[in-house]
C-alpha cells in the first residue's frame, strides 16, 4: 500500500508540473516585458547577483569537463551569445526619466524570444528522451545539440544575456539620474 501512495504522490506532482509549467512561461514572459521602476540597491544586488552565478556556473562546467567533455565549449557559447543578446536588449529598452524615477521596459520580443528558448529545451529534452527509450541507448548527436551541451549552452545564453543587461541597466539608469540631476550615487 505505502508504495502505491508513493506512486500517486510522484504522479501528481508531474501532473501539477505539466499544469503549472505553460503558466510560469506565460508569467516570465508577461515579467519579461512589463516596465519597470530602476531602484538603484536593487539593480546592484541583481548585477553582483548574477556576476557570482556566472562565475559558479563557469566553475561547475569546468568541473563537469570530466563527465562531458564539451560542457565548457556549450556554456561558453551560450554566455557569448548571451552577452550579444543582452547588448541588443539594452538597445532596444525603452527609458522613460520621470518625477517618481526612471523607468525601463525591456522588448517584448526579446522577453518571448527568452521564453521560446527555454520552451524549445523543455521539448527538445523530450525529443531526446523518447529517443532514449525507443532505441535502449543515448543517440549519437553532435555534443552540443547532446543533452547536456544544449542544457548549458541555454543556461549560458540565460546567464550572459541577464549579465549584460543587468549591469547595462544599472549603468544607464545611474548615467540618467545623474544627468536629470536625481542624485545617484
Amino acid at each position: 500500500m505505502p508504495i502505491v501512495l508513493v506512486l500517486l504522490f510522484v504522479f501528481l506532482l508531474l501532473a501539477l508540473w505539466v499544469v503549472l509549467l505553460p503558466i510560469s512561461l506565460w508569467q516570465r514572459y508577461r515579467y519579461g516585458r512589463s516596465r519597470r521602476m530602476a531602484r538603484g540597491w536593487l539593480l546592484v544586488f541583481n548585477a553582483w547577483s548574477l556576476m557570482a552565478s556566472v562565475a559558479i556556473f563557469l566553475a561547475m562546467s569546468a568541473i563537469g569537463l570530466f563527465w562531458w567533455p564539451d560542457s565548457l565549449l556549450g556554456a561558453g557559447a551560450g554566455l557569448a551569445a548571451g552577452a550579444l543578446l543582452g547588448l541588443l536588449g539594452l538597445w532596444l529598452t525603452r527609458w522613460e526619466v520621470a518625477p517618481q524615477g526612471v523607468f525601463y521596459q525591456p522588448n517584448a520580443w526579446l522577453a518571448l524570444l527568452m521564453v521560446a528558448i527555454v520552451a524549445a529545451r523543455i521539448v527538445l529534452g523530450f525529443v531526446q528522451m523518447a529517443h532514449y527509450w525507443q532505441a535502449g541507448h543515448a543517440m549519437p548527436t553532435h555534443a552540443l545539440l547532446s543533452g547536456h551541451g544544449s542544457l548549458l549552452a541555454v543556461a549560458g545564453l540565460l546567464l550572459g544575456y541577464y549579465l549584460v543587461y543587468a549591469w547595462g541597466v544599472k549603468w544607464r539608469v545611474t548615467r540618467l539620474q545623474r544627468l536629470r540631476g536625481y542624485g545617484a550615487r
